[in-house]
């Protein structure tokens, strides 16, 4: 399978060698063709997976082919032709980064406008006039700028819903639909997700007429080779275990996800006090600051991000080597959506969480959704105090389905157990 066999025109085959992509992704093959005949799309495909490519480059072609009959007919105006809804800043940013490099080399020049919350209305507003071709936004800007006769969708021809999990995971439903009543009945529909929850399918059905539907397997080929490894750390020993895994491996850029902002700008410090150069991204940093440290990460003038969840999806950094759970995530989905900013395009990569003791539960559950048992590793100096002080248990300690065995220090309820004894009272 070829680019070229898909059926794409030369100037995107161009781009995509451009993009040094060598061959079609499952999903591309699977998406293209479909999305090039107008059909609508139902795709499910783990992250990394190419889903971007898989709809910009269809749609461009339909799009150059559609632009080109409208200037030998006199007509010049631009009209938002594609409108791609996603959840968050970042990926607007990605989106809109990954389709304008895919229609440099087109005859007819694309106006693509990136709109998104956490950034002033006025720029944006001032950057639709005279239209535009395609518009990448989240849901909530977008209505601001309807409300504001900023735009008109009404020439919509195509509907994007990237990441539609995520996009009703953050409470987009109602501002969903509020779009939806000012789009063409009849218009194409593509719906990417990387899981489909119950909620997930009902827009699905509601949305979709007739769909293309794309399932790619999670077989060996078509996941992204990432190798997965536990270590299993006191909670206390996690700051010093990651300085010396960065300094030990000596990884040129490092994602470290965390549970809270707080923890990030505190990890973050702690790594900056050990002479590593760390920033912490969160959502208390401005869009303009976030883009900021993206651009540095990516050139490698920032060695270490320390992030929430807020850079689990839409972060495409080409030749990421390594991703840290700090913490680990509160879903399986999330875990995935984690480790798959490594090991992109084709790469490979390390994905390594750290398991507290408490957290072995919630990690077993982790690996259950993904049917795969990571191994757990310690490493020497930064053992967890179970194993270090009691060295005839040291496999019942990672093991025990508890999630570790208690140390010899009474609990509160054995403490209220015992006090009731000597009262006289039931245990």
């Amino acid at each position: 399978m070829t680019f070229e066999s898909l059926g794409l025109i030369p100037e995107l085959l161009q781009a995509v060698a451009a993009r040094q992509y060598q061959t079609p992704t499952a999903v591309q093959a699977a998406a293209i063709p479909a999305v090039l005949t107008g059909e609508d799309v139902m795709a499910l495909a783990q992250t990394g997976s190419g889903k971007t490519a898989a709809f910009a480059l269809p749609l461009l072609q339909r799009m150059q082919q559609r632009m080109q009959q409208a200037v030998e007919e006199g007509n010049k105006a631009r009209k938002v032709s594609v409108l791609v809804l996603v959840p968050t800043r970042e990926l607007s940013g990605q989106v809109g980064q990954t389709i304008e490099a895919l229609a440099a080399h087109l005859p007819t020049k694309l106006k693509v406008a990136v709109i998104h919350g956490g950034a002033a209305i006025n720029p944006q507003m001032m950057h639709l006039r005279g239209g535009a071709d395609i518009v990448i936004s989240t849901p909530g800007r977008l209505l601001d700028l309807l409300d504001n006769n900023a735009l008109s969708l009404k020439d919509v021809a195509t509907l994007v819903l990237d990441e539609a999990d995520r996009l009703l995971d953050l409470g987009f439903a109602d501002e969903i639909k509020r779009i939806l009543e000012q789009l063409p009945a009849k218009r194409q529909n593509l719906f990417f997700s990387a899981t489909f929850s119950p909620a997930v399918k009902k827009l699905a059905l509601a949305l979709l007429h007739e769909p293309r539907r794309i399932a790619i397997a999670d077989l060996a080929e078509n996941l992204p080779d990432i190798a997965q490894r536990t270590i299993a750390v006191d909670g206390d020993k996690r700051t010093r275990l990651l300085v010396h895994l960065i300094k030990d491996q000596q990884w040129e850029r490092v994602l470290v996800f965390v549970a809270t902002k707080y923890a990030s700008d505190t990890v973050s410090n702690k790594l900056k006090k050990a002479g590593i150069k760390a920033e912490a991204f969160n959502g208390d940093a401005s869009q303009g600051a976030r883009q900021h440290m993206l651009t540095d990460f990516k050139a490698n003038r920032i060695q270490v991000l320390v992030a929430t969840d807020l850079a689990a999806r839409g972060i495409d950094i080409a030749g990421l080597p390594a991703v840290i759970n700090y913490d680990l995530p509160r879903s399986a989905d999330d875990y995935l959506h984690r480790i798959g900013r490594t090991g992109r395009a084709g790469a490979s990569g390390t994905a390594i969480s750290f398991i507290v003791a408490e957290h072995e539960m919630h990690f077993r559950l982790i690996e259950k959704r993904q049917d795969k048992r990571v191994p757990r590793e310690t490493i020497a100096g930064f053992e967890p105090a179970a194993i270090t002080t009691d060295k005839a248990e040291p496999e019942a300690t990672l093991d025990a389905p508890t999630g570790g065995i208690k140390g010899k220090r009474k609990s509160k309820k054995d403490k209220l157990r015992e006090q009731a004894a000597k009262n006289g009272q039931p245990g």
